[in-house]
């Protein structure tokens, strides 16, 4: 099985270029979302820790941005916590696709949590400035601040970029995406 691993800034189009793959994908954003309204144990696991910030259940997403804007080490805590049972869900998810003969991981704190291995191949997705912005503007829940946290504890962008195998420059285009992803599937599958 060969691990795609999707890195980039965020708003870089990562979710679009994981999608277009065609491969099963592991999404982490989304995984996160689905342990905030079903998993007690987190629930409990932030309260004890962040007490504060964590009240009812399910988790709503509105403290847990709160929490991470209040306090400067609140994100690690929870990152700490979340990520723990990330590293678990994507385990379960390459068992089940064990026999698939590519599965992309899109998980924004990939290389952060140590969640890849020597022979991933890493996809770096790089966008214009302007672009992302353009699309954080439209976001639903969009807070420059919180994204501000987010960007301290990753990484840099050109770390990121020197340790991936392939560079895709995102227009957020279907067609220049597809002839990069085609590329890149015929040469790792040679």
């Amino acid at each position: 099985m060969i691990r795609i691993g999707i890195l980039g800034d965020i708003g870089s189009g990562k979710s679009f270029v994981a999608k277009k793959f065609g491969y099963p994908i592991f999404d982490a954003d989304f995984e996160v979302s689905k342990l905030y309204k079903t998993d007690k144990k987190i629930y409990k696991s932030l309260k004890k820790i962040l007490p504060k910030y964590f009240n009812s259940f399910p988790i709503n997403k509105k403290d847990v941005s709160y929490a991470i804007l209040d306090k400067k080490n609140n994100l690690r805590k929870i990152v700490k916590i979340i990520h723990k049972k990330i590293r678990e869900k994507m385990n379960v998810f390459l068992k089940k696709n064990k026999n698939k003969e590519i599965v992309i991981l899109d998980i924004p704190l990939l290389m952060e949590n140590k969640l890849n291995k020597k022979g991933d191949i890493l996809v770096y997705v790089q966008s214009k400035k302007l672009d992302i912005q353009k699309r954080l503007l439209k976001r639903k829940n969009f807070n420059k601040d919180l994204i501000l946290k987010f960007k301290d504890i990753q990484l840099s962008l050109d770390y990121k970029k020197k340790k991936s195998q392939f560079v895709i420059k995102n227009d957020f285009t279907k067609n220049t995406i597809s002839k990069y992803v085609k590329d890149i599937i015929k040469q790792i599958s040679k």
